[in-house]
């Protein structure tokens, strides 16, 4: 009789064990294929090769199916002078993703910052501005035509309150300069995707609406554009709700583009972050990746560097970090196995139906400026490129803090972006066919060992 009683009990520990989930033993990118994504990736460059434990992960193509150039092909490195091209550092990027049989993501070509002295200094016309731009982006192009997935084309081109950024190729073309250089990419290569890429669209905010409209404009021109990056650079516990991405995402969708998260990292806005906030991490984390599966043409995830040693995030925004799905020590965070819980779902149930659970938000005075993640915008916060407290709009010029190729610009004095909406921490989705939780399934485990134990006594 004892006998069958610890059958029973065996079975339903297996039960329980099952519906518990557990925790994917794939990377990320193999994960992301069969969930229906085209790749996940990672942002890299030649200053981290050196390090044997971080070649390691980015050598894994299982982990990490495309890489980006950090900074290496951006157009100060790239033509440092003028009509003087410089491709030694993005060829090892280049080279590596091509033994790794991984894909390459180039980065980028017409952006307001790390350009080159005579960009910024000499006293442009319309026509050789003009001149100037097709000439770096069709050698720049052309030197990797056939190569690339996608380039980011014009990157980060709007202002936080939806207006055009004041740039050298502004104040001289206007809007024109966008065009310009869609038209320049796509005469270089015709394979490559060509992409608009920015931060803070993911709110669906006026920001997004000029988005929107650099789309058409290149489009009304009868000129290819052919996705939107949403850069997604986030602070934990003020990631867009997951619908609202989705919608952000689908207004993209419905003009005929692809769109895909290119330089995702969530970052803690103190530290060291205390386990309810590596909690909320987790769950934004889960909930971006979602989000982009929920739209079919979302085609992947890239993450703005895999691993704290190498972030960008500390020294552009002192006090900030662990904005990693590694750490420093290349220990895999819990955010890390909740997007890989997130791919490992959707694989079952289908993309399209795939939720995220909210995390725990925190108390009032656990976030930046006294806000409550999870339960609104921190003051002087709600601009996920912003250092905290800056309590204005103003651009701070090429603010490049410790060599990092990342500006740094002023939040708005409220704290959130016109129109964002602030995200909530409240309830629980409800997961596909009403399935019980994994944190009933913990309690069910612990109690039948608890059971099976006295019967073994007896």
């Amino acid at each position: 009789m004892r006998r069958g009683i610890l059958l029973q009990i065996a079975g339903l520990l297996a039960e329980a064990a099952a519906q518990a989930g557990p925790v994917p033993a794939q990377g990320l990118h193999a994960l992301a294929v069969k969930a229906g994504l085209q790749f996940f990736g990672t942002a890299t460059d030649t200053n981290n090769f050196n390090d044997t434990a971080y070649m390691d992960v980015v050598n894994n193509k299982n982990e990490f199916g495309i890489l980006t150039p950090e900074n290496s092909q951006k157009w100060e490195p790239t033509e440092p002078r003028q009509g003087a091209f410089v491709f030694t550092n993005p060829d090892q990027v280049r080279s590596l993703a091509v033994k790794n049989t991984q894909q390459f993501r180039c980065h980028t070509l017409t952006w307001f910052e790390q350009l080159p002295q005579f960009v910024q200094t000499t006293q442009w016309t319309r026509e050789t501005l003009t001149a100037a731009i097709r000439a770096h982006i069709t050698n720049v192009v052309t030197h990797y035509r056939g190569q690339c997935y996608s380039w980011d084309v014009v990157n980060e081109a709007i202002n936080d309150n939806g207006t055009f950024r004041e740039s050298v190729f502004f104040r001289t073309l206007g809007t024109d300069y966008i065009p310009i250089s869609f038209d320049a990419a796509a005469r270089a290569d015709p394979q490559a995707k060509l992409y608009y890429n920015d931060f803070s669209l993911e709110f669906n905010s006026n920001k997004t609406d000029t988005a929107v409209r650099i789309v058409k404009l290149v489009q009304d021109a009868k000129l290819r554009i052919d996705g939107v990056g949403f850069q997604a650079h986030m602070v934990v516990g003020q990631t867009p709700p997951r619908a609202t991405l989705v919608q952000a995402l689908s207004r993209f969708t419905a003009l005929g583009l692809e769109v895909a998260l290119t330089e995702l990292d969530v970052r803690q806005p103190e530290l060291p972050a205390s386990s309810r906030a590596l909690e909320q991490q987790s769950a934004d984390y889960a909930s971006m990746v979602a989000a982009c599966l929920n739209v079919a043409k979302c085609v992947g995830v890239v993450v703005w560097q895999f691993t704290d040693k190498y972030s960008w995030v500390p020294s552009t925004f002192p006090g900030t970090g662990e904005a990693c799905l590694f750490d420093q020590n290349f220990v895999k965070r819990p955010a890390y196995t909740a997007v890989a819980k997130v791919l490992s779902d959707a694989a079952s149930v289908g993309r399209a139906r795939v939720v995220a659970p909210n995390g725990p938000g925190l108390p009032a005075g656990g976030g930046a400026g006294g806000g409550a993640l999870g339960g609104g915008v921190a003051a002087g916060g709600g601009n996920s490129k912003a250092p905290f407290g800056t309590g204005n709009s103003t651009e701070i010029g090429n603010g490049i803090a410790g060599g990092r190729a990342r500006p740094s610009q002023g939040a708005t004095g409220t704290g959130a972006q016109p129109g964002a909406p602030r995200p909530t921490s409240s309830g629980r989705p409800v997961t596909s066919g009403g399935s019980t939780s994994g944190g009933t399934m913990v309690t069910r485990l612990i109690v039948l060992s608890f059971a099976l134990s006295c019967i073994v006594v007896v």
